[in-house]
């Protein structure tokens, strides 16, 4: 179903049981609603369920960036008053972790709870630069050229190494990621300081870390969990940094666990 939010139209998806607690899902970077789908398939009998494509990316319209967290924090709440939603969990990975920081410090009267997964809160000078390569890479070789190294990132070898088709789903999500949208999110990604404002953040939140994951290592994210009061943090082994994925029934059980107990 498409929302328009934000001055821009949204690719979203509205499931689960009519009337129950709202749950909204934020996607990676390079990926798109679809990578929720085992997440929606554990919490539809008991939440009404909001999946959205960020801005830039699957369905969603990707105007010209760059793009910035204000601004992905934004889409979201003109999606939630777009279809009424006054208050819900929001949960998000890596890109979507990042946004669930900003609705939180920004927003914290629409949130149950948040859940961050596989994200950071900072952006150092080598974490820019690195986007700047990316950016270039994209920018003169397509979307393609950047398969392969984003799956040796995103899962563990042992776990791509049996090839199974989750890997396949990934790159065809990766693939189908406009320029504009990697670019212009990729740019949010580079401006990113939230870090020295996570100690004002008194909501309920998981954080869910990758033992293994490289690209948003768990010690970033265990001193996010120490900086948040009465947080909760579940580290995924073996894990990379797309955790849900690599590992949805432990990721699944570590996130129903938290709803239940943090109902709002």
């Amino acid at each position: 179903m498409d929302i328009e939010a934000n001055g821009i139209s949204f690719n979203t998806k509205i499931e689960g049981a009519d009337g129950a607690p709202w749950v909204t899902f934020s996607n990676s970077l390079a990926c798109n609603l679809s990578m929720w789908d085992g997440q929606v398939a554990a919490l539809g009998d008991d939440y009404r369920i909001l999946r959205y494509d960020t801005r830039g990316h699957g369905g969603t319209a990707a105007p010209g960036g760059p793009y910035s967290f204000d601004m992905l924090v934004g889409d979201v709440i003109g999606l939630w008053d777009a279809l009424g939603i006054e208050r819900g969990h929001f949960i998000g990975l890596s890109l979507g972790g990042m946004t669930a920081l900003g609705l939180a410090l920004g927003h914290a009267g629409r949130l149950s709870s948040i859940t961050v997964c596989n994200a950071r809160a900072e952006a150092p000078p080598e974490f820019r630069d690195l986007w700047d390569t990316r950016i270039a890479t994209v920018g003169e070789n397509g979307m393609e050229a950047i398969i392969d190294a984003t799956l040796e990132r995103w899962f563990t070898p042992g776990f791509a190494a049996g090839d199974p088709p989750v890997l396949d789903r990934v790159r065809d999500m990766i693939r189908a990621t406009s320029l504009e949208g990697y670019i212009g999110c990729a740019r949010a990604l580079q401006g990113l300081d939230y870090l020295p404002r996570l100690g004002g953040i008194s909501l309920p939140a998981l954080f869910i870390a990758g033992a293994g994951d490289g690209a948003t290592p768990p010690e970033g994210m265990r001193a996010m969990h120490q900086a948040v009061a009465n947080s909760q943090y579940v580290e995924l082994d073996p894990a990379a940094h797309i955790s849900n994925l690599e590992q949805p029934e432990a990721f699944n059980d570590a996130l129903t666990t938290f709803l239940a107990e943090n109902p709002g």
